[in-house]
């Protein structure tokens, strides 16, 4: 007998629970990563000859990464694993594939996308400067090549895994100059009784500060990003901001790791026609997800931080009652009591990401502030000037329309990177609500491919 075709991509803490949870069921997944090993970006595996523990790669985490690491090893033989594979895009009932310039395609009857996040950034004047990193970056530097970004590091945004990758450097003994949070103290009380409903982790991020505080690192708090300064040719040097005060700080640097908590990898899900939401909390747009992971597209779940931020505990929940949907749904015996456990959870989860939107803002201000010649798009060089022209000068007011005349979003990001913060410009230029401004569409194919790629058809 032949048993539904499920595809899974990811293999983060999501794609590995949810292959566990149809495995266990008796099914045999295609399982889809792009990166060469499992663990997604949390807990990233180091490459297979390096031989620092478990304790100095994930600290806390330790646990908890060796716990997936097994699972997943447990996994191999009873999957069909394709690492080191990009999904380029999702068409009526077939996920189109490349690897080492082999395209094809993978039929499925039920395709789980456990895509994961990125790291959400706001541009600074300066950013486009050699040495200039997102949080997600610095700390992959780290945990798959045991290096630090540079001699000197300033750590500037918001969220988390601002202290996190922070901690981590400190731990490894790399050299702080700052860590620098847009958010103000106030934020984070006003934030507490949400964040209290998981209070382990909140203990976790209250640990790292201390640590950093413990090892003189200057921690300062509603701060604004005034300029990152260097040159071309010698590239970062340092960085100015605004203290709560309003005073004007410089701390000297030669690499600057920067972002403001994480936005979803929703590419595929748009390509899969999902619907979306705009949240006017976290001021973004995620795709429509039930606590079930079931999209807005029969046959189409979404499960992990590319549907809903919930952090790593919450992928893995989230990606066991992906699987349990997909096989209820595929008219498969499910334990419904296993179901009800998990969503109970997830309400846990789902109280502490909103504490987080909370105590650590998204900066949108700014976006507003940002200075005519400072850079949004990375990619293209397109400045925060040269968008408010196209909106105030071709009447440019909706995200796609804005990237067409501009080419802000059109390079090799696809608007990854720099699509949030130009939304945010050609709002307040435009003088809308930012959910009017809307979003930009995923297109195919979501990361470059060569051009001579053939796709083989079976």
């Amino acid at each position: 007998m032949v048993g539904p075709r499920i595809v899974v991509v990811g293999t983060g803490p999501a794609g590995v629970r949810c292959a566990e949870q149809l495995v266990a069921a008796g099914i045999r997944p295609v399982v889809i990563d792009e990166g060469g090993r499992d663990g997604g970006q949390i807990y990233r595996r180091q490459p297979p000859n390096f031989r620092r523990g478990y304790a100095d790669l994930y600290g806390s985490e330790a646990a908890k990464a060796d716990a997936l690491h097994r699972a997943f090893d447990a996994l191999r033989d009873r999957i069909d694993y394709h690492p080191g594979t990009l999904a380029w895009n999702v068409t009526e009932g077939e996920l189109h594939l490349m690897r080492d310039g082999a395209a094809w395609r993978a039929p499925y009857d039920a395709l789980i996308v456990c895509a994961g996040a990125t790291d959400r950034l706001m541009p600074v004047k300066g950013w486009q400067h050699a040495g200039t990193y997102s949080l997600g970056a610095a700390q992959v530097a780290l945990k798959s090549q045991a290096c630090s970004v540079g001699r000197r590091v300033v750590f500037l945004g918001s969220g988390p895994l601002l202290y996190l990758v922070a901690a981590q450097y400190l731990k490894a003994g790399a050299a702080i100059g700052a860590v620098l949070d847009t958010a103000r103290l106030s934020d984070r009380v006003a934030a507490l009784p949400r964040l209290l409903a998981r209070p382990g982790v909140l203990r976790n991020g209250l640990s790292y500060i201390a640590a950093l505080r413990r090892a003189g690192v200057p921690l300062l708090s509603g701060v604004t990003p005034v300029e990152i300064t260097g040159d071309a040719a010698r590239g970062v040097d340092g960085i100015v901001v605004r203290d709560g005060a309003g005073r004007e700080r410089r701390f000297d640097c030669d690499a600057v790791a920067m972002g403001y908590h994480l936005r979803p990898e929703t590419q595929l899900a748009d390509l899969a026609r999902c619907a979306f939401r705009f949240d006017a909390e976290a001021r973004q747009w995620f795709p429509e997800v039930s606590l079930e992971g079931r999209s807005s597209v029969k046959g189409v779940y979404l499960a992990g931080d590319g549907a809903r931020i919930l952090g790593a505990d919450g992928a893995e929940n989230a990606g066991r009652l992906a699987a349990l949907s997909a096989l209820a749904d595929l008219g498969l015996p499910v334990d419904r009591a296993r179901v009800a456990a998990l969503l109970r959870e997830q309400g846990v989860m789902e109280r502490f990401r909103r504490g987080l939107v909370r105590a650590f803002p998204w900066p949108a201000g700014q976006a507003a502030d940002l200075a005519d010649d400072a850079i949004v798009c990375r990619c293209e060089c397109i400045t925060a000037g040269e968008l408010r022209r196209t909106v105030r000068e071709m009447g440019a007011a909706e995200a796609n329309r804005a990237k067409a005349f501009s080419r802000v979003g059109m390079g090799r990001c696809q608007g990854r990177y720099c699509g949030q913060a130009g939304a945010e410009v050609v709002a307040h230029a435009a003088a809308v609500p930012l959910e009017q401004v809307g979003r930009l569409r995923g297109q195919a194919p979501v990361k470059p491919l060569a051009i001579a790629t053939r796709e083989e058809t079976q």
